[in-house]
């Protein structure tokens, strides 16, 4: 027996463009799944795209033409690359290849994908794929940068087995069905979970001054916490973001307050009480300078090193786990280099909190693969048990937190 699935996309139109990587394979199946749920999918095809998968097949399976030529006598009549970008109610572009990308972050047109995307006025969707070396490039890495700025959404990429060399990495396409609920969270607004759930979160690190230029830090680069907000924004939450100093762009569609000090964070986060839910992502520092100069303290052969006396910065996550106003779900995260789980449990426990998200951080010379780099290993420990999960990108481990907040916010 066949079960119809719900048309969530019924009428909607897509314009999905598929550019020149070997996960170009999948797209056939992603445009039958689209038309499952209703979706009108025109599919506009890169030259060298036409090199993994054919016209033909694409064709067939969307029932549409496939446009190819910027120089078409019969689609440019009109204008056609124009009527193209502004006649979806969603551009998709899987996979996106470096060059793509490179293209519409620089604003090129020098053929039929790359002048839609500069004349489009509709949202944009884009499901990278290319080797996990092309990806962290620095190049890839600004644009990437460039294009978030810009509004672009983002599903993937994964980390996987590329098809085309064996290597493995974070650079795979994600699959079909991860690109159907990106587009069916981009164009759906009741399928949006999260819609009217206020969330007040905190990212990045704080810096506590020891003079007007030096201060006490951590590794936090804020890309675990911008992520999540990123993620928890896309099922339609109203996301309050303190983040501390950080040197990443701002999350597209989050209200974002920056902050410099621990204590400026907590007054930021108790003044945006009430809300469902807060999610305690930033490393906060524990301990601040209690005689904080306020001229530089200059260095002299001839004294001992000054004293620094320490004091204790107020505690986040605990003010808000045991508030008066405490929100209905309180996610805490633990960065452990001894101990995980049962320091992570009695976090749990001290704080208040629902949920600590712990990750080991003790590999002290590669402690830049978590505090700053783009994967993590985490641990979901709350008062039902411990959850491991493997090894992700900082992306898909904010994609999985944000369905689990979900989960206990709507049951």
């Amino acid at each position: 027996m066949t079960v119809a699935l719900e048309k969530t996309l019924a009428d909607k139109k897509i314009l999905l463009i598929i550019s020149g990587g070997i996960a170009a394979y999948k797209t056939p199946d992603l445009i039958r799944r689209l038309r499952e749920r209703g979706a009108i999918v025109q599919p506009v095809m890169t030259p060298s795209a036409q090199e993994f998968v054919t016209a033909l097949t694409v064709g067939a399976v969307a029932a549409k033409p496939v446009y190819t030529d910027l120089f078409s006598r019969e689609d440019e009549q009109d204008v056609g690359h124009i009527r193209l970008a502004r006649e979806a109610d969603l551009i998709v572009v899987a996979p996106a290849t470096a060059d793509l990308m490179a293209k519409l972050a620089q604003g090129f047109a020098n053929d039929l994908a790359s002048a839609i995307l500069l004349a489009r006025k509709v949202p944009l969707l884009i499901a990278p794929a290319m080797n996990p070396a092309m990806w962290a490039n620095p190049a890839t890495q600004r644009n990437i940068v460039l294009l978030k700025q810009d509004g672009v959404q983002f599903v993937g990429p994964e980390i996987g087995e590329m098809a085309e060399s064996g290597e493995s990495g974070l650079g795979r396409m994600s699959e079909p069905l991860s690109i159907v609920a990106a587009i069916e969270a981009a164009l759906v607004p009741e399928n949006l979970p999260l819609a009217g759930k206020r969330i007040i979160m905190t990212s990045g690190p704080t810096h506590e001054p020891i003079d007007p230029v030096r201060y006490i830090a951590n590794r936090s680069s804020g890309k675990q916490g911008h992520a999540i907000a990123q993620a928890l924004a896309k099922l339609g939450a109203d996301v309050q973001l303190v983040s501390g100093p950080v040197t990443i762009p701002n999350p597209v569609g989050v209200h974002v307050t920056h902050v410099e000090t621990a204590r400026e964070m907590l007054q930021a986060v108790e003044a945006k009480l009430p809300a469902d839910a807060a999610v305690m992502v930033a490393a906060v520092a524990d301990w601040r300078t209690a005689n904080a100069s306020d001229q530089k303290i200059k260095k002299n052969p001839d004294e001992a090193a000054p004293t620094l006396s320490m004091t204790e910065n107020p505690d986040i996550l605990a003010t808000i786990g045991h508030h008066h106003q405490r929100p209905q779900l309180v996610v805490g995260f633990a960065a452990e280099t001894n101990d995980l789980l049962v320091n992570a449990e009695r976090k749990l426990i001290k704080k208040g909190a629902d949920i600590i998200v712990a990750n080991d951080v003790s590999d002290v010379e590669n402690i830049g693969s978590v505090m700053g780099g783009d994967h993590n290993i985490v641990h979901i420990v709350s008062h039902e048990g411990i959850e491991e999960w493997p090894e992700m990108s900082k992306e898909q481990v904010a994609g999985r937190l944000s369905l689990l907040i979900t989960e206990k916010l709507t049951k």
